[in-house]
């Protein structure tokens, strides 16, 4: 057994344990039914020896088959209690495995999820329900119970006739090895499997959201091809498990041959010495008969459960792998009283070698509406997201009224900031409720009141539902100027002291805008702004006015101020935009 398969356990066991009233009634009702059901064939091998007497009697015979219906009816009980204190555990532990997966998976960075596909995610973690569901059955209600039978059954042959007891013995053992080795052996191709499985849903997942890539862009064809050859990848791998499969049953079939034909003839050999009763063949019959409906299935079930273990892995190694941005042991909360940030001697980079930021310094007073401009890639939005704190940074410190953001919680640092995107994304759930997420403890007149200042209230109420309206995947039933301002609302709502707004009037007509931004002078009020723009018209009225290039601040002030400056960017930046042409 593998590191990861034993942590799968191990993850299950954690769960599981919470809840041991349940595990002991399951305990107790599995031995209760398996040492009653392997009863059974003892009480009709009696039954027999009865009527092969010389002088049986209907009394006797009576006896023998009201202790059979008092057994039946224990079996039946113990197993109805089985299936009610089942239906109790697994359900309360599957729950408890998906809020696991939840609350780990959105503990990881920022950068895991530019990495992983939702689709995908998804998937594994579905899978990972799903596995617990199907191990924990097949462990109770086939392994365990086979196991049990056949330690019952070893001993009561051993009892009839060593010689029988010693052949069932060695035949399980070795029945039981090989189905291991052999699910062993499978499991590597059942975890590519897997695998393939997992990508061809991320591919899936991906042009389904792209759609509209796919016909801007007339690639339905090449994406179709593509598509084909990842499922037929799929087709072979899954038809190399299943033949695995078919020649691990052959072989099982075969060793059931050998063992019924062993324990037979022993039986005929010692029943001619005079030392086997009909019943005895009766009992055997009965024990051949479970032995090979248990085993049969036994080697099922443990390739079933490396199968699921296959499965489980993708999800394991997402709850092994460590949260790449992680809140310090007793992390304080940050208590912002006034806004004021500041970078002190900042180095970062997204690779090792590529550094965006090298001793970068930048301080924001409390208050103040500081706008970001520069060419792309010069590390405007890289600022926000350190300042989000969605990546830690190599060197230095990021300072929010003199607290280090790398000593508070993420929670209380991002309750303290507001973001309106340049692509805003919304919840598949109501108006209300994406303006709502702002501050979920808002009144229906606060929502309104910031969705009217968004100038979000004139679209909302021309919907059959209002504010009851789904928004779809993303927000994709909406535009991308009204998805903009429900974004807005919901900042409005959120009311943090520190406001970022990146690109937040970008899809907006220029009448939407002059109205936004009217939203904006109130939104900003008495907070710390970083404005990030590249339409300067939005940025003029700033107190201060950062060009960015390159990871270096080369030039600052106010509009009237950069724009003296002589083939500096700012200017030029704003002679294109006002219709001039730059000299080169």
């Amino acid at each position: 057994m593998d590191f990861k398969t034993r942590q799968t356990f191990r993850i299950f066991w954690q769960h599981a344990r919470k809840y041991p009233g349940a595990i002991f009634v399951l305990a107790v009702s599995l031995i209760g039914a398996s040492v009653a059901s392997s009863y059974g064939p003892y009480l009709y091998k009696q039954l027999f020896n009865i009527l092969a007497s010389d002088h049986p009697t209907m009394e006797a015979s009576l006896g023998i088959v009201y202790k059979i219906l008092t057994v039946a009816v224990i079996t039946w009980v113990f197993w109805r209690l089985a299936n009610f204190a089942n239906n109790v555990f697994q359900p309360r532990v599957m729950n408890d495995l998906v809020n696991t997966c939840f609350k780990y998976l959105h503990q990881h960075s920022f950068n895991f999820f530019s990495n992983n596909f939702a689709g995908s995610l998804v998937k594994k973690v579905g899978r990972f329900e799903r596995a617990f569901e199907d191990i924990a059955d097949t462990i109770y209600w086939n392994l365990s119970q086979t196991a049990l039978r056949l330690i019952i059954i070893t001993v009561v042959l051993y009892y009839v006739n060593p010689l029988l007891g010693l052949t069932v013995f060695l035949w399980w053992v070795c029945y039981i090895i090989f189905s291991i080795i052999f699910a062993q052996y499978k499991l590597k191709y059942d975890i590519q499997n897997a695998d393939l499985d997992t990508q061809v849903g991320g591919r899936l997942a991906d042009t389904i959201t792209n759609n509209i890539n796919l016909k801007l862009f007339g690639g339905h064809t090449a994406e179709s091809k593509s598509f084909k050859q990842l499922t037929m990848q799929q087709f072979q791998m899954r038809k190399w498990v299943w033949d695995l499969s078919a020649m691990n049953e052959a072989i099982q079939g075969g060793l059931f041959v050998i063992l019924e034909f062993a324990l037979l003839f022993i039986a005929v050999k010692v029943w001619q010495q005079g030392k086997l009763t009909l019943g005895d063949f009766a009992l055997l019959e009965g024990y051949m008969v479970q032995l090979f409906g248990q085993l049969w299935d036994m080697g099922r079930h443990i390739k079933n459960i490396y199968s699921r273990l296959g499965d489980a892995e993708e999800m394991t190694t997402i709850l092994l792998t460590p949260h790449e941005i992680q809140d310090k042991p007793n992390a304080s909360k940050l208590k912002t009283n006034n806004g004021e940030i500041n970078f002190d001697d900042v180095t970062f980079g997204y690779h090792k070698k590529r550094k965006i930021f090298q001793n970068f310094s930048l301080s924001i007073k409390a208050g103040e509406r500081l706008a970001l401009i520069g060419p792309s890639g010069g590390g405007k939005t890289t600022i926000v997201k350190l300042l989000f704190r969605f990546f830690d940074i190599q060197a230095g410190e990021i300072l929010i009224d003199g607290q280090n953001i790398a000593n508070v919680s993420q929670e209380s640092l991002r309750a303290s900031l507001s973001l309106v995107p340049q692509e805003p994304i919304l919840f598949h759930r109501s108006l209300f409720d994406n303006i709502a997420y702002g501050n979920p403890n808002a009144s229906k007149e606060d929502i309104i009141k910031a969705a009217k200042l968004a100038h979000c209230h004139e679209f909302i109420t021309k919907f059959p539902d209002q504010y009851d309206t789904f928004v779809g995947e993303r927000g994709v039933k909406l535009s991308g100027g009204e998805r903009q301002r429900v974004a807005i609302a919901r900042a409005i709502l959120k009311n943090a002291p520190i406001l970022v707004l990146d690109e937040a009037t970008s899809s907006l007509d220029s009448e939407s805008e002059f109205y936004i931004q009217d939203a904006l002078k109130t939104l900003m009020k008495d907070k710390t702004t970083i404005v990030i723009a590249h339409r300067l018209s939005t940025i003029m009225q700033m107190d201060r006015i950062i060009v960015i290039e390159k990871g270096r601040v080369t030039e600052e002030g106010r509009h009237e101020e950069l724009l003296k400056v002589k083939q500096g960017t700012y200017q030029k930046l704003w002679h294109i935009q006002a219709g001039g042409f730059a000299k080169a």
